[in-house]
């Protein structure tokens, strides 16, 4: 049967817009052949430490049932441990906001220039469909997923672990579910048909075409430009592609990582601001400071109780990579500089190593807060994305913070973490800052532009709008940065991962 098949670099695009092709996922569209960093992801992210610890220490019968019993044991075995308990819509939520990034960076560069010629394009997976169907979707353009479907209790929304029949697909059931789509004529077979194993020949064999994808050695994956979607917006905690070497560095680190976590916080609360730079880096904290760091202001008394004289502090706009962005700005300038927060958990308040101003998102009440502070001769740090982004995009900037002052600094910060992201959309927010910590050797790069011309001010007689300005600065981040402008706001960023404004309700709100 395989020499019946040619291999995929064989298969021409040409004259493909009006037919149909059927792809296998792991393996063919991906480059991996093991789906368990995948599963491994929904185990953490829905689960938490102790289900992906179970998974972990159950790859090694996995990968017999696998390998040496049959591929669909293996995979039922997968299915239990990670989905069992599990609420779906936890499912659905790693599968829509964290899975997609992981799935885009392994696309198989051949299997996608076939795949991405034809009009109508089907995914058929011994995977859940609930795992893949939004990264197909949305970021491949794929009309319709063929998956294993889980079994669900009607009255908790809760997965059992099972599968539903016919169970794992996997050899004939492939070939069963795909003639039930598209019927058991030979005209009406699909015209392409791509696989990577045996157990895929039966579907193959039911296609008008079919080609082999070998195993993946040096095969690039696809660029993200050539997606039809960018990921700009992904959620999650972990860094790096689970595999299961990955996955036992991660769960052996985060015992001794939170540990790590608490004394740099720890020593962000004790020491004196003068001295954390060298203190961080005897913590393994790495903090890169470049541009002219703007001196201290002199603090001034108010001359007149006008509300919308412009301030004398400095005003930092700086761009939202985690919540280290205002501390970090305060340890290059080794003076404790305020920070304006916004749904962001009382724990991070708590430990933040600078005065912390929570806004309420009145944009009056907001403005006449931060003016108080900036005309009392404080400086201020505020981020006018609204939320953070970690991909190399920028947000849209709200023009709020442009009214407040004529001195505006423009601060362009980037993070690299190894391990841990330390934000989250859909998690606990709460555990932001330990997350941040965790990362065993976390490096930050804190660029301080120039000051904007006074003139170039949309106060004390500038000629800019606040619009204009707040654009402005955006522009001169993301050149700095090498970043891409975006529309996208923080509602954006939270209805896409989370279905939700972003708010953190808390009982009482505390103002410093």
């Amino acid at each position: 049967m395989e020499d019946v098949f040619e291999v995929i670099e064989n298969c021409s695009t040409k004259g493909r817009e009006h037919q149909t092709v059927v792809a296998d996922l792991d393996g063919t569209l991906l480059r991996s052949r093991s789906s368990f960093p995948y599963f491994f992801l929904v185990a953490f992210e829905a689960g938490g430490y102790f289900r992906a610890a179970a998974l972990l220490f159950a790859a090694p019968l996995i990968w017999f049932l696998y390998h040496l019993v049959s591929e669909g044991a293996g995979i039922e075995l997968m299915i239990y441990i990670t989905f069992v308990g599990l609420r779906v819509k936890d499912i659905e939520g790693v599968a829509r906001a964290v899975l997609p990034k992981f799935y885009t960076e392994d696309i198989h560069s051949h299997t996608w220039r076939v795949f991405s010629s034809f009009d109508k394009r089907y995914l058929l997976t011994a995977n859940p469909r609930v795992m893949v169907e939004p990264f197909a979707k949305d970021f491949m353009g794929v009309d319709e997923v063929l998956g294993s479907e889980i079994e669900v209790s009607p009255t908790t929304g809760r997965a059992t672990g099972f599968v539903l029949p016919p169970g794992v697909l996997v050899g004939v059931h492939k070939e069963k579910r795909l003639k039930k789509v598209f019927g058991y004529e030979a005209e009406a077979a699909p015209d392409v048909g791509l696989g990577d194993r045996p157990t895929d020949y039966p579907f193959m064999s039911l296609c008008k075409e079919g080609y082999i994808v070998p195993a993946a050695t040096k095969v690039e994956a696809v660029k993200k430009h050539e997606l039809p979607k960018p990921i700009v917006f992904h959620d999650g905690r972990l860094v790096q592609r689970p595999t299961p070497g990955n996955a036992l560095i991660v769960l052996l680190w985060m015992p001794l990582g939170f540990l790590l976590a608490l004394v740099r916080l720890a020593v962000g609360k004790i020491f004196p601001v003068s001295i954390l730079y060298d203190v961080y880096a005897l913590l393994g904290i790495k903090i890169i400071v470049k541009g002219t760091l703007p001196q201290a202001p002199v603090p001034q008394k108010k001359k007149n109780n006008n509300s919308n004289t412009p301030g004398e502090g400095i005003l930092f706009a700086c761009t939202h990579r985690t919540l280290l962005d205002p501390v970090i700005v305060s340890v290059a300038l080794r003076r404790r500089v305020p920070a304006v927060t916004y749904s962001i958990s009382r724990i991070s308040e708590l430990l933040s190593p600078m005065k912390t101003v929570a806004l309420c998102r009145d944009r009056e009440k907001d403005a006449t807060i931060m003016r108080k502070i900036l005309e009392s001769g404080s400086d201020l740090t505020l981020c006018p994305e609204g939320t953070t982004c970690r991909e190399p995009y920028l947000l849209r900037f709200s023009a709020l913070f442009a009214e407040l002052s004529d001195r505006i600094v423009p601060v362009a910060t980037l993070n690299r973490a190894k391990m841990f992201h330390g934000t989250t959309a859909r998690g606990n927010k709460a555990m932001d800052p330990f997350f941040i910590y965790m990362n065993p050797r976390p490096v930050y790069e804190i660029t301080f532009l120039p000051e904007l011309p006074r003139e170039l001010s949309s106060s004390s007689g500038g000629s800019k709008s606040a619009i204009e300005v707040a654009n402005r600065v955006q522009k001169l981040l993301a050149s700095t940065l090498g970043f891409q402008c975006t529309q996208f706001t923080r509602k954006d960023k939270y209805q896409m991962l989370a279905g939700n404004d972003g708010t953190v309700v808390r009982r009482r709100r505390y103002q410093i």
